[in-house]
């Protein structure tokens, strides 16, 4: 059966996660399958924004842990150690995915993100959560620790001491409290909803803007503390928009007091 589905329309895609009877838990072919989903999207020039949600009552509930049990008799470092996708393994991709994806990715979170699925969730740009949604990096319940991509992307999110309480603890915490500690971007009791209209405002923006805010955006958060590089490429960047169509699109736009027509 189908793990994940991909609707784009409008210019925002819509990755579901559709494995709803199982609260969207990772199995291999969804593992796969959102690979598949997301590196699909990564050369998509139609689409400007993505919108990342689950099926049913939950985002994702991590690992499924009878469909990885067969995975206890490998060998751990066949498994882990190969970079498969880039500089990414197998498992790290389903999270690292979404940051590799030019335009801005909106996770929709509801009932749980554990897990594996509270590191897709961090893999995206923004998230927004239902109040209840109840979050945890669960894998120390399993005497792991996250290794989906998580302490590649936690450490630009949340200060060390929050990351460090929840990975030793796996402790399970609330939208809310992920709200204050800089996990979750807003709440909204309708987040699939609220996404989509954020969505549709982001995809009513400069296309080529967009993508070079997001690429300014990464480049600044891995060269943290160099200042003079960070400078350089964000006036390299400005160059590339300055005077271009869509650029002088917008303009045309905001003096005529109309939405703007990017031609693709």
């Amino acid at each position: 059966m189908a793990r994940v589905s991909v609707e784009i329309a409008d210019h925002i895609a819509t990755v579901t996660l559709t494995r709803g009877d199982k609260m969207n838990a990772l199995d291999p072919a969804m593992i796969d399958a959102i690979i598949e989903a997301g590196e699909g999207l990564i050369d998509n020039s139609d689409v400007r924004v993505v919108v990342l949600q689950g099926e049913g009552k939950a985002f994702c509930a991590g690992l499924d842990v009878m469909s990885f049990a067969a995975m206890a008799g490998s060998d751990p470092e066949e498994i882990a150690m190969p970079r498969t996708h880039g500089d990414s393994n197998r498992f790290q991709q389903v999270a690292m995915v979404w940051q590799k994806i030019p335009v801005p990715v909106i996770a929709a979170l509801k009932g749980v993100a554990f897990g594996g699925g509270f590191q897709i969730a961090m893999g995206a740009d923004i998230r927004i959560a239902a109040p209840d949604t109840k979050m945890a990096i669960m894998e120390m319940k399993w005497g792991l620790i996250p290794d989906m991509g998580g302490m590649a992307i936690l450490p630009m999110l949340a200060r060390s001491d929050v990351i460090r309480k929840l990975t030793y603890t796996a402790t399970q915490i609330t939208a809310v409290q992920a709200e204050v500690w800089g996990l979750v971007t807003e709440l909204a009791d309708d987040p699939e909803a609220a996404a989509m209209e954020l969505a549709r405002e982001i995809a009513g923006k400069s296309p080529s803007a967009i993508r070079t805010a997001k690429r300014l955006i990464g480049y600044a958060e891995a060269n943290a503390g160099q200042v003079a590089d960070v400078l350089l490429e964000e006036s390299r960047e400005q160059v590339t928009l300055i005077g271009k169509a869509h650029q002088m699109e917008v303009i045309a736009a905001n003096l005529q007091k109309r939405p703007p027509v990017f031609k693709d």
